[in-house]
């Protein structure tokens, strides 16, 4: 228990990270001279590194357990990359920077799921891992409000030196405190990278591989880059207000992630669960599509409502979960991985292209319709797939 209280720690940094470009924009434009185009690079990288080592992490986590997987990654690049930011002198070493912390912090996640996997009855797994994301989802609030007071009270580079050393500490409380599950002899014989091919002939999956794609890719990416620059361009906010509406959304992910938990079985269904949750996010995208310059009031009621319904992950992971066999499961949940943050990465970098197309117009509220549009646009398709997929309720496995 110890263990995964040291991994809910480290998790809580990974949410940090993947959403404090939003706050510091203001300061990495003024200081760095990053663009807007430049920080979607930079947080695209760090979903892209994430995302891309899931395939090894996998194999290490049946080869060297989730111990010396996960303390050696997020030590070394982790913490080396923070530093790196910290000391940042231009775009690049941003750029540089993030895509260190992303291969630092994927390990964190699936090391935890290895060991509920393993440890835990199956049934309880898909509310362990939504009661996990929502607690590391005060990573997610830390780096809104209480980073915008941090930045302001002793500036941004001497925060960050801190959270770098952090991490570093957080490290070394993995490797000394987390104990790997006891493996079996098959599982042994079992890991490796083929396994991954497997999976990705299971036709079942293929209908949910677009949700996992889309799911926490709009949430993820307006609360880690794009709700600072919208407030910002359309309606003249400074860092404290998006700080504070960002806090809003970053709780409202936090209590979404709750809210999805235990839904699966109080309704006897997972894919009506995460098809509604989706649903209901692509509603307040095409609110927001329709109306960016709507009152600072308003876009934050939509951004919640975003942030809430886009943390379906737990749900969509157990009704994936439900159609491979058990002995893979450690490939099969980084498999999944890779699609929900490989979507962020991906979406990342096509919303930074399309934003720095729009901006070339002038009008920050044609700029940010076109890029609403876009997220919602890409939900439609992924709940067309969804909807044929095979629903595994918890009551029938």
């Amino acid at each position: 228990m110890a263990g995964l209280v040291i991994l809910c720690g480290a998790y809580v940094l990974s949410q940090f990270f993947r959403a404090f470009l939003a706050v510091l924009t203001p300061a990495l434009q003024q200081e760095v001279g990053a663009t807007s185009g430049d920080l979607a690079l930079a947080s695209g990288l760090w979903f892209a590194a994430f995302a891309l080592m899931q395939f090894p992490v996998g194999a290490w986590l049946d080869r060297f357990g989730p111990r010396r997987t996960a303390a050696a990654l997020l030590g070394v690049y982790g913490a080396g990359g923070v530093l790196v930011f910290a000391y940042a002198q231009s775009p690049t070493m941003i750029i540089v920077a993030m895509t260190l912390i992303g291969i630092g912090c994927a390990p964190v996640l699936m090391a935890s799921l290895f060991i509920f996997a393993r440890t835990f009855d199956p049934a309880k797994f898909a509310f362990l891992t939504s009661l996990f994301i929502a607690i590391g989802n005060l990573g997610n609030i830390g780096s809104a409000a209480p980073l915008s007071i941090a930045v302001d009270a002793f500036a941004w580079r001497s925060v960050l030196v801190v959270i770098a050393v952090v991490t570093a500490l957080v490290a070394v409380l993995i490797f000394v405190i987390v104990r790997d599950p006891v493996r079996q002899d098959s599982e042994a014989r079992g890991s490796g990278f083929k396994g991954y091919l497997t999976l990705m002939a299971i036709p079942a999956l293929w209908f949910i591989f677009p949700a996992m794609l889309v799911n926490y890719a709009a949430a993820a990416g307006i609360r880690g880059l794009w709700a600072g620059p919208m407030l910002a361009d359309v309606h003249g906010a400074d860092a404290s207000l998006i700080g504070w509406v960002t806090l809003a959304m970053a709780f409202a992910m936090a209590i979404g992630s709750l809210a999805y938990g235990p839904l699966d079985t109080v309704f006897n269904t997972r894919k009506w669960v995460a098809f509604a949750g989706m649903a209901i996010g692509t509603v307040a995208m095409l609110a927001i599509a329709f109306n960016p310059a709507m009152p600072v009031w308003a876009l934050t009621v939509m951004l919640v409502i975003i942030g809430a319904t886009g943390v379906g992950y737990g749900v969509l992971m157990a009704h994936a979960k439900a159609s491979f066999p058990a002995e893979m499961t450690g490939r099969g949940v980084t498999l999944l991985n890779f699609f929900s943050i490989g979507g962020v990465g991906l979406m990342q970098f096509l919303t930074g292209r399309l934003v720095s197309g729009l901006e070339v117009q002038g009008d920050a509220s044609v700029t940010y319709s076109g890029l609403m549009w876009f997220y919602a646009g890409a939900f439609v398709l992924a709940l067309a797939v969804y909807a044929f997929s095979r629903d595994r309720r918890p009551r029938e496995t």
